[in-house]
């Protein structure tokens, strides 16, 4: 009896880590993903037109991103994921039924509310979770393979999106985008939501008119309590876009630099593949990388600013090597931001706390496309990519610097 008791939390953490498996995957099996552009494009929509829509979506996301991190504390985060896919079902039902502007645009819109919805819910439900069964410390580990899962769901969407393409044109591939959407739906259900009954003072009124709006603005103040009253908190909130901004909008732009390497048309697709494989090891790693030392974390930070510097800068195919290791060090470093946050995060607005992280992501993320746009026009790819490893070089010199301020402070011996 003492046996199975113990290995029963191991075990509920096992069959969580499942449903968070199920449900990146079919979050990401979307078969529209890979076509979504030649869609606009056979609709008759110019290259600005496309460049802004995908600013409503970045838009939408940035907006809705807090708003909808404190609904998930003062409500229910499992409610949330389970709702979440739905207006994406609907954006990408409207985008094959009445292919428009207008259409695409109101389809973005929706994508952006399913973002935002799941943004900071996800992350605050699975640490809180494991972290009642004991098991905080496999956040990383899960949270990793998680990015892994979804993936997985992109491969093989675009694997599929091919011949379901020819079978039946973008018409079915909707309608297995929409069937991915219920499905991942479905698959929310399967989350567990153990939230501790607070005090009527501390929960705040009912829910409904403006008790319920009080309660969201007590939720808020909580989360932004949170970050001014905790430094910890505040620097891993800091650290999360820090490392997850640049590199994440870098990847829109590698097969770019691939191509200015000299590798031809059909072959960069398979280069491409080589730095997603970097990605994936980072993720996969996120459980080690969660266990190094500010000194170490800083020290990889330093190796895969090299590496994306060195890579970008050779001016060969080889070096997206490079690039691809630098890549894994920066996927890897992204998760384990936010398993530090998630660690720092004591009050009852995590979902919020979680969100704000996601926000500065967001607009740093929109900040270094234009900055990438703007410095495209003075170098080519390989010289932008490596000025775009001086954050993280900067960044992984903090340490360094704190180390000898605290000793100009000490007295001498």
């Amino acid at each position: 009896m003492i046996i199975s008791s113990s290995r029963a939390p191991g075990t509920r953490a096992g069959r969580l880590a499942a449903a968070v498996y199920v449900y990146t995957f079919l979050d990401d099996l979307i078969l529209l993903y890979p076509v979504y552009a030649l869609l606009f494009a056979d609709t008759g929509l110019s290259v600005a037109e496309i460049s802004s829509l995908f600013v409503i979506w970045s838009v939408t996301g940035i907006v809705l991103e807090v708003p909808s991190g404190v609904w998930a504390d003062a409500v229910s985060r499992r409610l949330l994921l389970v709702l979440a896919p739905l207006p994406a079902a609907a954006g990408y039902a409207l985008w094959v039924a009445a292919p428009s502007y207008w259409a695409f645009a109101l389809g973005f819109v929706l994508w952006g509310i399913r973002g935002a919805m799941a943004s900071g819910a996800f992350e605050a439900l699975v640490y809180e979770e494991l972290d009642r069964l004991g098991e905080a410390g496999r956040y990383a580990r899960v949270i990793g393979r998680a990015e892994v899962a979804g993936m997985c769901g992109v491969a093989a969407a675009t694997a599929a999106a091919g011949p379901v393409f020819a079978a039946g044109g973008h018409g079915a591939l909707g309608a297995a985008s929409v069937l991915a959407c219920l499905l991942c739906s479905v698959a929310g259900l399967a989350f567990p939501e153990h939230r501790a009954r607070r005090s009527p003072e501390e929960d705040g009124p009912d829910e409904d008119g403006p008790d319920g709006l009080r309660r969201y603005a007590a939720v808020l103040r909580a989360g932004l309590a949170e970050v001014r009253g905790d430094r910890s908190v505040r620097r891993a909130l800091l650290l999360v876009p820090a490392t997850a901004a640049v590199w994440g909008a870098l990847e829109e732009y590698v097969a770019l630099l691939a191509q200015e390497t000299g590798v031809p048309g059909p072959a960069v697709p398979l280069w491409v593949l080589l730095v997603w494989s970097g990605v994936t090891a980072g993720a996969l790693l996120a459980g080690a990388g969660h266990r190094l030392g500010a000194r170490g974390f800083a020290a990889l930070l330093g190796l895969g600013a090299l590496a994306l510097a060195g890579g970008a800068l050779s001016g060969r195919p080889g070096g997206l090597a490079a690039v691809a290791a630098a890549f894994c060090v920066f996927q890897l470093a992204s998760v384990t931001a936010d398993a530090r946050l998630q660690d720092g995060i004591t009050g009852p607005s995590r979902a919020t706390v979680t969100s704000l992280a996601s926000l500065g992501t967001g607009l740093a993320t929109v900040l270094v496309y234009g900055l990438y746009a703007a410095a495209s026009a003075f170098a080519g790819h390989g010289v932008v990519f490596a000025l775009f490893a001086v954050p993280y070089g900067l960044l992984a010199l903090v340490p360094v610097r704190g180390a000898l301020r605290r000793r100009g402070r000490s007295p001498l011996p």
